[in-house]
């Protein structure tokens, strides 16, 4: 899954939901469960993601949505394996946007 966001120093819930395609719901309860997710909260205590939280959010979406493990699989993933798993999924991601680009380019043509 190719996220889209622009690059900004922090991201509201809404943005980081959107650019996931799923609900808010869903990344407050990801954020209680894995200690990797820690935005920051302004005054009103509304929340706001950098792109570390972005980053280790595509890892849990991608262990979890993508690959099938179970929220108490996932964790024990990243504990065991953070280093190696983090260093696999940068090179899919960083494969995966190539390769949209290639496909945009072959459009174009």
């Amino acid at each position: 899954m190719h996220i889209n966001l622009p690059e900004k120093r922090y991201y509201s819930i809404g943005e980081v939901a959107e650019a996931f395609k799923v609900n808010t719901s869903l990344i407050r309860f990801w954020e209680k469960e894995f200690d990797a997710i820690k935005p920051k909260k302004n005054a009103k205590g509304n929340r706001k993601f950098t792109p570390e939280d972005i980053k280790n959010l595509s890892l849990i979406y991608h262990l979890v949505k993508e690959r099938g493990f179970t929220l108490e699989g996932a964790k024990t993933h990243l504990k065991e394996e953070k280093h190696k798993t983090l260093s696999n999924f940068e090179i899919i991601r960083k494969l995966e946007s190539v390769k949209s680009e290639l496909i945009n380019l072959k459009n174009q043509l």
